[in-house]
């Protein structure tokens, strides 16, 4: 479904993503962790046009896609949710989702907008009720806010970047179920960057690890988890969370 090949990005002398390959099937989700620096956002904002790549190509369902500006990107049948929610204050919850409906599919169709809308809502557990406010949302609601507009603009790729950030742990792993139920009953396949491994660990099928803009390993959860050269990015930053990720993948 996806291919990229050698993408480079350089921001003047500064060099965020150095020849980075990877390869995406369809139906599977992929976990994209590193630590804070290590590339992770700028590569979803290659995927999903909001910067041009300074080099590689991007190929998705047989068409280069690199440089696309982002709306032809969506129109493609990429999505993705950000790190912070910035949802419309002046618009209700119903409203916020369908004009991701109405923008993403293309199609400018207010009918078909909202039936996108209800069925998102729907998948993440928001009310469909088209008064109820954004107002009223916390943290989880907000993560679910987040998900419902990307699935109404008719993914075929979920770009789901940090789901989990500002969750209790109930709400980390309510979180993460969703994101399989995207997978499961909508047959969207995913991109997850994350940096609770040790939730991410126990839903994706493969993992790839950056570090200071290269990939420095990629398999199943159980190796990768398990990788020298993992274990010594995490140590001093987040050595319990890799050793508790590896424990979690080996079950």
């Amino acid at each position: 479904m996806l291919v990229v090949n050698g993408l480079v990005k350089r921001f003047g002398g500064f060099t965020a993503v150095n020849n980075v390959s990877f390869e995406v099937e369809q139906g599977e989700i992929l976990g994209l962790i590193g630590p804070n620096g290590s590339g992770k956002s700028t590569i979803f904002n290659m995927l999903s046009g909001t910067f041009p790549p300074s080099a590689g190509t991007i190929t998705f369902d047989g068409s280069e896609i690199a440089g696309l500006p982002p709306h032809k990107i969506i129109n493609r049948g990429i999505g993705r949710t950000f790190q912070i929610p910035r949802p419309f204050r002046r618009l209700t919850i119903f409203e916020n989702v369908a004009l991701a409906g109405y923008y993403g599919q293309g199609s400018h169709s207010l009918a078909k907008a909202n039936d996108a809308a209800e069925k998102a809502l729907t998948m993440v557990g928001l009310p469909t009720d088209r008064q109820a406010s954004v107002d009223g949302l916390g943290a989880a609601g907000l993560k679910k806010l987040e998900l419902a507009k990307a699935i109404a603009t008719g993914p075929k790729l979920l770009l789901a970047d940090e789901s989990l950030g500002g969750l209790d742990e109930t709400e980390m792993d309510q979180a993460a179920d969703m994101l399989r139920k995207i997978r499961d009953e909508l047959g969207i396949t995913i991109i997850w960057v994350e940096h609770i491994m040790g939730v991410l660990m126990r839903v994706v099928d493969r993992v790839m690890v950056l570090d200071h803009g290269e990939k420095i390993s990629e398999g199943l959860p159980s190796a990768v988890s398990s990788d020298p050269r993992v274990v010594e990015v995490y140590l001093g930053t987040d050595a319990h969370a890799t050793q508790a990720a590896a424990a979690e993948a080996r079950r």
